[in-house]
């Protein structure tokens, strides 16, 4: 048998050199990936138990707002006020390692979308035209031109009632089947109200001049305008009831002269309100009241590097209050 030549010999030892240099560098990239994934599991562990502890924080959270809210409508059994100021501010709630911000509203005082229709004994959605008269009343209000309101307000009425019959200016399933992108009315009441931006007309303008009045109440009732509870800046909401009866700078007046410790009853700001006569037959019964049932709380978490926010629904016509609804991420991208 011939010995190789030197050359050849030269020739296997470079390829072999080869052989080990790729081997190497295959390791490295192998190395350098599984240490990214490394990192990347590290982290995603980090973030899953900086969340957990935020929401474990949230839930305590809650449990003391609950707290606080029983005993807020229980401090007077026919009304509900506010003398301590818990309502309408951040309330800031330092913990250790954590720090929670707080708000709670009086969830009522706004318009009710679901108010648009009322349930007949058969379960079917039919339109309340108290309520859409007091919705373009309140778009007139917000700076929302009549005819664009009256087309608006038509087409949130038809996305929750039952028929399949369109209202002079609104829009049922033939009109949303004909879109690019075709779908179909709810035909139910609204669960929360991001759900409007589905409706035809709500363009992103008017959405978020809509948004700060609306509401999405877990029944068709009309929206419970609370006196006691009512800011100065929601005057609105007590014009929408009866536009005709009762000016915007009376409405601001009363509001300003509240009781420190409330109205007794809805007759005392009514009279206040000077509505009288026709006045008082526009507004309808029982929909001005002193005494409040649903809640908004609003908090945001932060735990380290995670941030958390929730929005709930808190049903305090109950005993104990109780969250109705629940909701997780800003509430301004939702």
């Amino acid at each position: 048998m011939t010995a190789p030549l030197p050359a050849e010999r030269d020739n296997e030892r470079g390829a072999a050199l080869l052989s080990v240099l790729l081997l190497v560098a295959v390791m490295a990239v192998l190395a350098a990936v599984m240490l990214d994934r490394l990192n990347l599991a590290t982290r995603l562990a980090g973030n899953a138990q900086g969340m957990t502890r935020a929401r474990l924080i949230a839930m305590s959270a809650e449990s003391a707002a609950l707290a606080r809210l029983q005993a807020l409508v229980s401090a007077n059994g026919d009304r509900t006020v506010d003398p301590a100021g818990l309502l309408s501010r951040d309330l800031p709630v330092p913990l250790a390692g954590a720090t929670v911000t707080v708000r709670i509203d009086d969830a009522g005082n706004c318009f009710n979308v679901n108010s648009l229709v009322e349930q007949g004994i058969d379960g079917r959605l039919t339109l309340r035209v108290a309520a859409l008269t007091q919705l373009r009343a309140l778009m007139a209000q917000v700076g929302i031109e009549a005819n664009e309101g009256a087309r608006l307000s038509d087409a949130m009425a038809d996305w929750i009632d039952s028929d399949s019959v369109p209202l002079t200016n609104g829009a049922e399933d033939e009109t949303y089947r004909a879109l690019p992108v075709p779908h179909r009315t709810a035909n139910r009441l609204i669960v929360d109200v991001t759900e409007l931006r589905a409706v035809r007309g709500m363009t992103g303008q008017l959405y978020q001049r809509l948004r700060p009045w609306l509401c999405a109440l877990p029944a068709p009732d009309l929206s419970p305008i609370q006196l006691n509870t009512l800011r100065l800046d929601q005057a609105p909401l007590l014009v929408m009831l009866a536009p005709q009866a009762i000016r915007p700078d009376r409405a601001r007046a009363v509001i300003g002269a509240r009781p420190r410790l409330g109205w007794g009853s809805s007759a005392d700001a009514m009279r206040m309100l000077g509505v009288g006569g026709a006045g008082v037959s526009a507004v309808p019964v029982g929909q001005l009241t002193v005494r409040s049932r649903w809640f908004l709380l609003t908090q945001t978490v932060r735990v380290a590097s995670t941030t958390l926010e929730e929005q709930a629904l808190v049903d305090t016509g109950v005993t104990p209050a109780r969250i109705a609804f629940r909701s997780w991420g800003d509430e301004t991208g939702r």
